[in-house]
């Protein structure tokens, strides 16, 4: 199973995530593409927070369509347009990781595909490989 990287050789996390993940061989693994903030009618909320809670649960119905969820996740990168919205990215990511604290990145940059996105997240996610039918 997915094993977390814990070594006193480098600075300790900022906040809720791992210094690494180590996926076991044989392991199912999925790249989750770059989530907005946007409804499934395609509308984007002005309200930043509205934006995180959309990009991640756009993340996460990726990762359900593949049979999986937030305990598989091993990394996340988290791209942001205003460093004012760090404490809203970490809340966000923590209540959807429940505890789980994969390796992470977190990129403040100075704008996404469209102007009116304030956060991205990719993630890569890992899993048993499923049984060889018989």
């Amino acid at each position: 199973m997915i094993r977390p990287i814990a070594t006193d050789a480098a600075p300790k996390p900022f906040s809720a995530y791992s210094q690494g993940m180590e996926i076991p061989p044989g392991s199912r693994v999925v790249h989750v593409s770059g989530q907005i903030g946007v409804s499934l009618d395609g509308d984007i909320p002005a309200d930043p927070a509205r934006q995180h809670d959309l990009a991640w649960q756009n993340a996460m119905a990726v990762l359900a369509a593949a049979g999986m969820d937030h305990r598989n996740v091993v990394d996340a990168h988290v791209y942001i347009t205003d460093p004012a919205h760090i404490p809203l990215y970490r809340e966000t990511r923590d209540r959807f990781m429940k505890g789980h604290k994969p390796a992470a990145t977190l990129l403040i940059v100075a704008g996404l595909a469209d102007q009116r996105l304030v956060v991205e997240v990719d993630l890569v996610a890992a899993a048993e490989a499923a049984a060889p039918a018989t």
